[in-house]
Formats: C-alpha cells, structure tokens, sequence
C-alpha cells in the first residue's frame, strides 16, 4: 500500500510540475508559477517527511518490540529471582555469623573413625541454631549425626544452602522428629569431622530458609573413636620407659588460664602420661575421656598427672575451676607436640 502511495505522489508531482510550466509558457505571472513550484516542492517535502517519519516509527516500533521482549525476559529473570531472595533471609536479618572453621583443622573422614556412635560437640555459625546436643553414628563407612536443637523453631533443615533448597523440592528436606520430652531432633549426613558443612534452617515463623555453618568437631570424640593409625601414640614413636619432656598447648575457656610448658612426660609400660601444672590454683580435678584425676598439689597451682593417649592432635579434657560461686566444669583441649620431645637424662 505504501508503495502505491509513493508512485501516486510522484505522477501528482509531475503534473503539477508539468502545469506550472504550462503557465509560465502562457504568460501566467511569475508568482503564480512560483506558487506551483512552492506548492510541488510542499508536497515532495510533506512525502520526504512523510516517509522519513514512517521510517522512524517503523523503527520505534521495532526498538519498542525488542524493548518489550528483553522487559519482558529480564522481568520474569528478575521477577524469579526476587522469589528466590524473599525466601532466602539476608544477612541484615540474621544473627552474627561466628567463624568456627581454624586454620589448622585437616578433615576426618568415616574410614579414619571405628563404627560406633559417639557424643561430639557441633560448632554453628550462628548462636540462633543452637544444637544442645548431638550424637555421631558411623557405620558402613559413612557418618550421620542426630542433633537435638535448644528450641523448636526450625521445621527443615537442607544440607546446602538457602538458594539451593529453594531450588530443590520438599523431598530433599530433612524434616524434625519430635521426642517424647517434646524436643525436635534432626538426623543429618556428615561428610568429614573437622570441616564446615553447608546447612541451612527453615523458620516456622519466619518461613525462610537460614543459612549456616556446622564443624563436627574431632576433638571432641574420645581417643578409641579413631582408627588404628590415625593418633599417634607413644608405641609409634617408639618411645622407651623413661622420663621426658613435651611441649604442651592448651586452648578453650576464657583463654585466661594456661599450662607450663614443657610438661614433664612420662613413659611406663608403653603408657605415656603427663604432669599438668596450671596457672590457677582453683582448678579440683580434671576429666579425661569420663575418667577424673584430682588435684595433687593443693597448697600451690593446680597439678594433674594424666594419660596423653595421642600426641598432635588436640584432645578434650575438662578442668574443673572453684573459682566462681559454684564449681564449674570448663572444656579444654590439649595438644602435645611430637617433635618436641626430650629425654631427660
């Protein structure tokens, strides 16, 4: 149709062209002619402007379509994933994230662990999930851990995180059970002891999805948890009845409280054991792996002889300190240093 048009407008043209100079030649006065001439290039004009306008609408349109399309196309992008946020809380809606993974943790897979199950202590991210306590299964080369929460606020927990489990589908959470003290219990997988595992918890109330950090912590399984192998023992080291001395590091608590270091180490049959001299003397015993050891020096700091089942690795004890109103249990972890060993003559 267009193209008619312009073939209509370019025949008008030429007529009027023809029959102003039809005029001219009849003696029509200059400013008639000129007025045809006006009036043929006002229409040429009006046709360039015409088409250039169509050019350009044409264009609009196209620019307008293809706008749409990407509006369109970034809308239902954005539009999805503005669902997947509003599911996942932010970090301005979360607790303050605590570290818990150390510089120096090396993973502890199942195959270094004896079948069993065990008590181990979990570190969260998050003082919001608090896990009172927790119970490691190994079995089959594979770990899952029960962990009974302080509260009853989570209905899911998904190994991942957020964004994933709204990505996934309701089978793949892990759903509470409930005890008969009314307390909610997640059974969840473990890849490794000593690494930070993804986990993210659904809020009842809330209904988002909260991310967070879990370490099932090594060191706080008791010694016969590990395989043949894993802990170096006084027997590896070859190491003879007789008297030495061992660098020995403490960690946990307040950090206040220290130990003298070089221990004096003891080896009798093959057992080795140490003399622990706190700084403090308000310390009555101490527990290793459920067995108490009670203070020998009870008119100066507080000393302990007890079994070192395993050397650079970090193994759990308890210091019980009558420095507060109350006595109070307090967990330690010691670590001694293999390569530090000295014979003492």
């Amino acid at each position: 149709m267009r193209r008619e048009n312009k073939k209509s407008n370019r025949i008008g043209l030429a007529l009027i062209l023809t029959a102003a100079l039809l005029m001219a030649g009849c003696g029509q006065t200059d400013g008639a002619a000129g007025d045809a001439a006006d009036s043929a290039i006002e229409t040429t004009d009006l046709e360039t402007a015409e088409q250039t306008e169509d050019a350009a609408a044409d264009a609009e349109a196209a620019s307008d379509a293809e706008k749409s399309k990407e509006t369109s196309a970034d809308g239902t992008e954005d539009a999805s994933q503005t669902e997947t946020e509003s599911q996942v809380a932010t970090a301005a809606e979360m607790a303050e994230v605590v570290d818990v993974v150390e510089e120096d943790m090396v993973p502890v897979t199942a195959d270094k662990l004896v079948d069993g199950t065990y008590s181990v202590q979990v570190d969260s991210s998050s003082t919001m999930f608090k896990i009172a306590s927790c119970e490691l299964t190994v079995a089959d080369g594979k770990m899952t851990a029960t962990m009974t929460m302080g509260g009853t606020g989570y209905q899911y927990v998904y190994m991942g995180t957020g964004e994933q489990a709204v990505a996934a589908g309701e089978e793949d959470y892990i759903s509470y059970v409930e005890t008969e003290a009314g307390e909610h219990t997640f059974t969840v997988p473990v890849d490794a002891l000593d690494a930070a595992i993804d986990c993210t918890a659904f809020s009842k109330k809330k209904e988002k999805w909260y991310d967070r950090t879990l370490v099932f912590r090594a060191d706080s399984l008791p010694t016969d948890a590990f395989a043949d192998g894993v802990i170096i023992t006084a027997s590896d080291l070859q190491l003879q009845d007789g008297e030495y001395t061992v660098n020995v590091t403490l960690e946990g608590g307040s950090g206040r409280s220290s130990v003298e270091s070089p221990a004096k180490l003891s080896v009798v049959n093959g057992a080795a054991s140490a003399t622990i001299v706190w700084s403090s003397k308000n310390y009555d015993y101490m527990k290793v792996d459920g067995v108490q050891y009670d203070n020998e020096n009870p008119d100066g700091n507080s000393t302990f002889v007890i079994p070192v089942t395993g050397f650079d690795c970090k193994l759990p004890v308890i210091g019980d300190t009558t420095a507060m109103s109350t006595p109070y249990e307090i967990e330690y972890t010691l670590q001694f240093d293999s390569d530090s060993i000295q014979k003492v003559e």
